[in-house]
């Protein structure tokens, strides 16, 4: 069972920045699609942002683009999500997953269990 690690949620004004890491043991993030994704408070899970091994290429959902950056640690086999610029809007339980593809929600099938950011204004 892949079990992943969500770290670095808290309380940040509007306008700062937080670091969430991603991590596992006895599974190598860095041979394995990474996603990121969020659920505010009474909305859906949506895609924040996912780092591809085949295409090694980054994705992002256009609310955090220029502000979100998706980046890989194999140094200690962890994959980061630097928030800068943090807004209102951006409030939610953060989760890391891994799975088939970087398409969505539905091809992770590993999840953890999410770190809480809160922004005040």
């Amino acid at each position: 069972q892949v079990q992943l690690v969500e770290s670095g949620g808290g309380l940040v004004h509007s306008g700062g920045s937080l670091r969430l890491s991603c991590t596992a043991s006895e599974f190598t993030l860095d041979q394995h699609n990474i996603g990121w994704f969020r659920q505010p408070p009474g909305k859906e899970r949506e895609g924040v942002s996912c780092i591809s091994v085949s295409s090694m290429r980054s994705y992002y959902t256009d609310s955090v683009k220029g502000r979100f950056s998706i980046s890989r640690d194999k140094a200690n086999n962890t994959v980061c999500l630097q928030m800068n610029s943090l807004k209102p809007e951006d409030p939610a339980v953060y989760y890391c997953a891994t799975g088939a593809a970087c398409t969505g929600p539905s091809n992770m099938k590993y999840w953890g269990k999410g770190t809480l950011v809160f922004v005040s204004s």
